[in-house]
């Protein structure tokens, strides 16, 4: 299939193919015609199956054939909620681009940098906007901006704007907007407050459902190094003066552990810079536009930062820290491999997240490779592995009245998962020799 066959106009087809778009994906292949025809959507997707040209490419088509002739100038007619500033910018690039030889304008609305250029823009006219939550409160309490005829809404990564609480501040910018209109909603997990919100803002909506959590994991090659606590740092040390990671997203848990880690990989010489909530916009765009430059190395990030970082020929992604969502994991490893091409994901996993590795190898359904040969191994395997939900604690303490505790007390039996997990490593390693 290919984008002429989805009814595309002429202008946006010229637009794809300067931007370098040959087919179009499953997703888009679904939700273009829906939206087209005017539905309301529901798309559940994960990160990298190219779910942004899949709402504004129509979007764009559904604009441009009603041309914006207001008298007061252009009013905004669509309006795109996003989690972050990094996210807003893309889409609006990516909006851009498509829309390079039509007349829809768009135009980014975020915090961090000045009201004032955000303010110049819309009087300037805009058909779509692309706006963070905070910022975009801002404005229509200072009555700057009206969304009164908006007549496409798009939430974008619904389930990250739960997690950082914004949800509250969607449904009052929603109140500001007509009842009459067409909703696309789009979250690649459904907790029950969204669940809640599909419910009370979507009308009959079609349901789009791409790449579940296996496939998109399947052509990543993922691995885990079990390690000494406090060793962290060394080993990443280590596994970046291997020259054959040309570029690494690092995830760190907090943004003084992204600041620190960057400071002392500049120490062993490995170009590396920091983006996290703590940054200014202008430092965290530099930082983005390094990165995917080539001049930076190794971006160090916090998952918040990570949203809408699309890099291509990624090659690698570090999880120094281990998340304790499972389906987070998944969302960070989706920034390498992407649009079919290989990646591989690393993880460093000491005892007491060793419940969280066993939550997100239930929720991808495979055992992540070991890799045993590295210079900071974990000394001592846990007696049971729980999993976050039961306790966080990794290690149980051999009861005192055990006779082979009393023997030696440092020898600890491995866990069932333990047992599994060697096994699987074994026969990868056997298999591995056989090939060679």
């Amino acid at each position: 299939m290919t984008f002429h066959d989805l009814k595309i106009i002429p202008a946006i087809l010229e637009g794809l193919s300067k931007e370098n778009y040959t087919a179009p994906t499953p997703i888009q292949e679904q939700a273009i015609p829906a939206v087209l025809a005017g539905r309301d959507l529901l798309g559940c997707a994960q990160t990298g199956t190219g779910k942004t040209a899949a709402f504004a490419v129509p979007i764009i088509q559904l604009l441009s054939e009603e041309p914006n002739n207001s008298k007061t100038g252009r009013r905004i007619r669509s309006l795109i909620l996003t989690p972050t500033r990094e996210l807003a910018i893309q889409i609006a690039d990516n909006i851009k681009g498509y829309s390079r030889y039509t007349d829809i304008r768009c135009a980014a609305i975020v915090g961090g940098v000045s009201q004032k250029v955000q303010e110049r823009a819309l009087n300037q006219g805009a058909d779509i906007v692309i706006a963070t939550p905070g910022r975009l409160i801002d404005l229509i309490n200072q009555k700057r901006i009206d969304l009164q005829h908006i007549k496409i809404l798009v939430l974008d990564e619904a389930d990250r704007m739960l997690d950082m609480g914004f949800i509250n501040d969607v449904k009052r910018i929603i109140s500001k907007m007509p009842r009459q209109r067409q909703t696309l909603f789009f979250s690649a997990t459904m907790p029950p407050e969204i669940s809640k919100m599909v419910k009370s803002i979507l009308v009959n909506p079609v349901k789009v459902e791409i790449t579940p959590v296996s496939s998109t994991v399947d052509r990543i090659k993922q691995s885990v190094y079990l390690l000494e606590n406090g060793k962290k740092q060394q080993l990443l040390n280590h596994l970046l003066q291997d020259k054959s990671i040309a570029s690494a997203l690092v995830f760190t848990r907090t943004k003084r552990g992204a600041d620190r880690v960057t400071r002392e990989l500049t120490k062993v010489n490995v170009s590396a810079q920091a983006i996290h909530g703590n940054k200014s916009q202008t430092d965290r765009q530099k930082a983005l536009n390094n990165f995917k430059s080539g001049a930076t190395r190794v971006l160090v990030a916090t998952d918040i930062a990570a949203r809408g970082i699309d890099v291509e020929e990624l090659s690698h992604v570090i999880n120094l820290n281990l998340p304790n969502i499972p389906e987070t994991y998944v969302h960070r490893i989706g920034r390498t491999g992407r649009a079919g091409k290989k990646g591989t994901a690393i993880s460093l996993c000491e005892m007491e997240e060793l419940p969280f590795l066993k939550d997100i190898e239930k929720l991808i359904g495979k055992t992540i490779h070991e890799v045993k040969e590295h210079p900071y191994p974990m000394l001592h395997k846990p007696q049971t592995v729980k999993t976050k939900q039961a306790s966080t604690a990794a290690v149980a303490k051999p009861k005192p009245n055990s006779a082979k505790a009393k023997e030696n007390p440092a020898r600890k039996p491995k866990s069932e998962w333990f047992k599994k997990r060697n096994r699987t490593s074994s026969k990868t390693s056997t298999r591995a020799s056989r090939s060679q």
